[in-house]
C-alpha cells in the first residue's frame, strides 16, 4: 500500500457516525482514507438506477461519503473565531478528487487551494468532474501529484487532513514528523485540522449499510481491528437495484488512532494549543448530529463519534 491515501470525511454521533468512517478513505494506495462520516445523497443524485457496470466510484463515494461545503463553512468560521480575520489559503492534503479545494474557492473570489495526492486517477477526476464546473474560479486551485509531507510553495492559512487520511501513518515517529512539517507549512494564525473517529463500537468488526438517494445503497464494512497493532482495517462497497454490487470499491489499511495519542504527538510537534469539537444533538433525535461542531475538550463516548481537532500554529 502506499504512503499517502486519499480519504473522505464523514460526521455524524451515534449510530449514524459511523458512516464517516466510509467517507474518510477513497482508496487504498495513495489515494485518501475514510471512515464513517456526515451524510450526503440528495443534491446532484442522478435518477437514474445505477448499476455496477455502469456505476463510477468517484461519484458515488461523493455523493454517500462527502460533505465539502459544510467542512469547508466549518474550517473558514473556526479560523475567523480565532483570529478575527478571514483566512484566504487552504492546503488540502490527501485531497483525493479536491472536492474540498472546489467547496473552499466558491466561498468568495480571495480564496485560493491546493491539493496534494499520490495518486493521479482521482487528481485527473477531480479536475474533469469538479474543477470544469467551476469555470475561471478553478484557476485558484493547484494541484499538486505529490507527497502530503511536501513542503508548499507558500504559507498556509488553513491546512487540513480529512477523513482519516493521515491514519496511514502507523508509526508515532512519522506521524510526528508529518505533523512537524505541516506547522512548519503555516503563516502566523494558521490551523491544522484533523477529523477523527472513535466511540465504543469503532473498532468492532461491523458493516452498516445506507441507501442513498439516486439508486444506491453505500455499505461501511470495518473488517478487522487489531489491538496489539491497532491496525484497522475497512473496505467501501456500494449495492444497486439491479442487484449487482461493487465491491471492494474503496480499501483501507490504517492505524486507529484516538484522540489523546493526537493530542499528544500534536503538542509534541510544537503546536501552542490543540483542541476538540464534537458535533451537538438533534434536539428531536439524541441519537443524531445536528451538524454545529462546537468546542469540547472532555465530549461523550457515544457508540460511534465524528470530530475534529484544531491545532493552532
Amino acid at each position: 500500500m502506499s504512503r499517502n491515501q486519499s480519504a473522505v470525511k464523514v460526521g455524524a454521533r451515534g449510530k449514524a457516525a459511523r458512516r464517516a468512517a466510509g467517507r474518510a478513505a477513497q482508496r487504498d494506495g495513495e489515494a485518501r482514507a475514510g471512515g464513517p462520516g456526515k451524510e450526503r445523497g440528495k443534491a446532484g443524485a442522478r435518477r437514474h438506477r445505477y448499476t455496477a457496470a455502469d456505476a463510477d466510484k468517484y461519484e458515488l463515494y461523493q455523493l454517500a461519503v462527502q460533505s465539502a461545503d459544510v467542512d469547508a463553512a466549518f474550517l473558514r468560521d473556526t479560523y475567523r473565531r480565532l483570529n478575527r480575520r478571514a483566512p484566504r489559503h487552504l492546503r488540502e492534503d490527501f485531497c483525493g478528487t479536491s472536492l474540498l479545494c472546489c467547496e473552499w474557492v466558491k466561498l468568495g473570489g480571495g480564496y485560493t487551494a491546493e491539493g496534494y495526492d499520490l495518486d493521479s486517477e482521482p487528481l485527473e477526476w477531480g479536475r474533469v468532474h469538479n474543477h470544469a464546473p467551476l469555470g475561471a474560479a478553478a484557476r485558484r486551485i493547484r494541484l499538486h501529484l505529490a507527497d502530503a509531507r511536501d513542503p508548499s510553495p507558500r504559507k498556509v492559512d488553513v491546512r487540513v487532513a480529512q477523513n482519516f487520511s493521515y491514519w496511514v501513518f502507523h508509526a508515532r515517529a512519522e506521524m510526528l514528523d508529518y505533523f512537524e512539517r505541516a506547522r512548519a507549512s503555516l503563516a502566523p494564525g494558521g490551523i491544522f485540522v484533523l477529523d477523527l473517529y472513535g466511540g465504543t463500537e469503532s473498532t468492532e468488526e461491523m458493516f452498516e449499510e445506507r441507501r442513498i438517494e439516486g439508486g444506491f445503497t453505500y455499505v461501511w464494512d470495518q473488517a478487522a481491528y487489531r489491538p496489539g497493532s491497532g491496525e484497522f482495517l475497512c473496505n467501501i462497497h456500494f449495492k444497486f437495484r439491479d442487484g449487482s454490487e461493487l465491491k471492494n470499491a474503496f480499501q483501507y489499511r490504517w492505524r486507529f488512532w484516538n484522540l489523546p495519542e493526537l493530542r499528544d504527538v500534536l503538542a509534541d510537534a510544537g503546536f501552542s494549543r490543540v483542541d476538540s469539537y464534537f458535533e451537538g444533538e438533534d434536539p428531536d433525535d439524541p441519537e443524531e448530529g445536528n451538524g454545529e461542531f462546537e468546542r469540547d475538550n472532555e465530549g461523550e463516548n457515544c457508540e460511534a463519534w465524528i470530530g475534529y481537532l484544531v491545532a493552532q500554529r
